[in-house]
């Protein structure tokens, strides 16, 4: 899509709670055609990469753990924005995580979905696999994104709109530079 095109070098957080369609909207985006390339980081996978003394990060305790998740994040994200590269982040990343992002020299977009916390708990549960199923923690993540305080502008209500609706209310976001954060 051509009009990505004119966001290379730009970083966009896709954020929300679990099963709001970060990942999968993310992954459709950064493979959308155009002249631009495109990255999809998925920021599960920098949990993933420790392998002994993770801690949950939706643990009040994961707090040091998180912030360096987050600047590592910010940092692999700033460089293939430095290349031209139009980057998609997904994750759980909260209004506190943006000050990571917010040092680097790329244009910074953080587009927030939000569902009802019932179609959350239904499609995470419906994942299986090593995915987050506890519909307890699932619901207390839900209700951290209520309420985003003065990035509340950034929410995006996807609330029961298929993939490709889902898709096109974040194009229409970003293009609109409506969900763009001030450097």
């Amino acid at each position: 899509m051509e009009a990505l095109d004119a966001l290379a070098g730009h970083v966009v957080i896709l954020s929300g709670h679990p099963g709001s369609g970060k990942t999968t909207s993310a992954e459709n985006l950064a493979r959308l055609p155009g002249n631009v390339p495109k990255v999809h980081l998925h920021s599960d996978d920098f949990w993933g990469y420790i392998k002994h003394g993770l801690i949950a990060p939706w643990l009040p305790e994961s707090d040091a753990q998180n912030r360096m998740i987050m600047e590592i994040a910010a940092g692999v994200a700033g460089r293939y924005a430095a290349a031209g590269y139009l980057v998609f982040l997904d994750g759980v990343i909260r209004p506190a995580a943006l000050p990571a992002f917010q040092t680097l020299l790329a244009p910074l977009h953080y587009v927030v979905l939000r569902t009802s916390v019932t179609e959350a708990v239904n499609r995470c549960t419906a994942r299986g696999g090593d995915s987050l199923t506890d519909p307890v923690v699932v619901a207390e993540l839900h209700a951290q994104f209520s309420n985003l305080g003065a990035c509340e502008r950034n929410a995006l209500a996807v609330d029961e709109l298929d993939r490709e609706a889902t898709q096109r209310a974040i194009l229409a976001a970003l293009l609109s530079d409506t969900h763009r954060i001030p450097t």
